[in-house]
């Protein structure tokens, strides 16, 4: 496998993704945007999820696709980020037909980014409209870091952010992932600048400094417990044409991804969840062969994702913990 041009999600053809931040509040919104409605799934594995139209992806369920997918900041506030989406689709003309009716389907999943040292003094929820802007702002190239839903991110040890990373297959199908890591744990080893999901990386695309030279993973690390502020928030995407159901293993297979890349992951008070997506592009030959590549692809890319965010923060005034460039200065 290799990464596609821009080493993004945006890298499976018909995907944009958009981004809004507000500085002030520190915190953000990020909007995975298809060119048409894209076969959708999910799957969570953390004991603290905040969800919107979740339950619409079950593969037993009539809606098949959707039109976006929204990761947000804000926690059960930054929900309201789904309807400034699905407020700009209807205004395009888009979403499920009902009658003379179109009704966006906009599923999405929020992290706690409230005790980041941002003002959460509003009067009036703010995420409608950074939800609103991220979808003005979607497109092909989009930055990673210090955006969007990574905007206020943290981990135990070092600022959060938003990553993402993608793959192309032998067969050329392309796998794409996108994270907003605001992780319990860490993304790197004990106090070092080296990313767990190091066995991964691709072309140095986090630095390429290789996994450390020991160290001891039965050792308990380091978490922000005592903050309750956590939440791993990802979207993995594909133009392989899967099922609502083949979505679904795909989400699940992506969590390996999680836990390559952050200890400890999926852990009572995270609200770990990787929604899946399919445009449906290209017919699979092999569906068996294939769809198992595709859950190893989309860990892999995920684990890259997540440590692409850390590598990518940059500093801000006020920040709570260092960002893995000031503290590593690495380039």
């Amino acid at each position: 496998m290799r990464p596609g041009m821009l080493n993004l999600i945006t890298d499976v053809p018909g995907l944009r993704v958009g981004n809004a931040e507000d500085a002030r509040i520190r915190t953000g919104a990020t909007v995975l945007l298809g060119d048409v409605p894209f076969t959708a799934g999910v799957h969570v594995m953390g004991g603290a999820p905040g969800t919107r139209e979740t339950d619409l992806l079950a593969p037993d369920k009539t809606v098949e696709q959707v039109d976006a997918l929204v990761l947000s900041g804000g926690s059960a506030f930054g929900l309201d980020a789904a309807s400034g989406v699905a407020d700009g689709l209807r205004a395009q003309g888009r979403g499920f037909a009902v009658g003379d009716i179109r009704v966006p389907i906009v599923p999405g999943a929020i992290l706690f980014d409230l005790l980041n040292g941002g003002a959460k003094d509003w009067a009036e929820n703010p995420y409608k409209a950074l939800g609103a802007e991220a979808l003005g702002n979607a497109a092909g190239r989009f930055e990673i870091g210090s955006f969007g839903a990574g905007t206020g991110a943290t981990t135990a040890t070092l600022k959060g952010g938003l990553g993402s990373a993608s793959a192309v297959l032998p067969s050329g199908a392309v796998v794409g992932a996108l994270v907003a890591v605001n992780a319990l744990g860490s993304a790197t080893v004990g106090e070092g600048p080296h990313f767990w999901a190091a066995p991964f990386e691709i072309d140095d695309e986090f630095g390429g400094l290789g996994p450390p030279v020991r160290h001891d993973g039965a050792a308990l690390p380091p978490t922000k417990l005592s903050q309750h502020a956590n939440t791993t928030i990802g979207i993995v995407a594909t133009d392989a044409a899967l099922s609502q159901a083949q979505c679904t293993r795909l989400a699940t297979a992506a969590h390996d991804g999680f836990a390559r890349a952050l200890v400890p992951s999926h852990t009572p008070m995270d609200g770990d969840l990787v929604f899946a997506a399919s445009t449906g592009a290209r017919a699979l030959d092999d569906p068996i062969a294939e769809t198992l590549l595709l859950g190893h692809a989309a860990a892999c890319a995920m684990a890259r994702a997540i440590a692409r965010a850390i590598h990518a923060a940059n500093p801000a005034p006020g920040d709570v913990l260092p960002c893995w460039q000031a503290q590593f200065g690495q380039a």
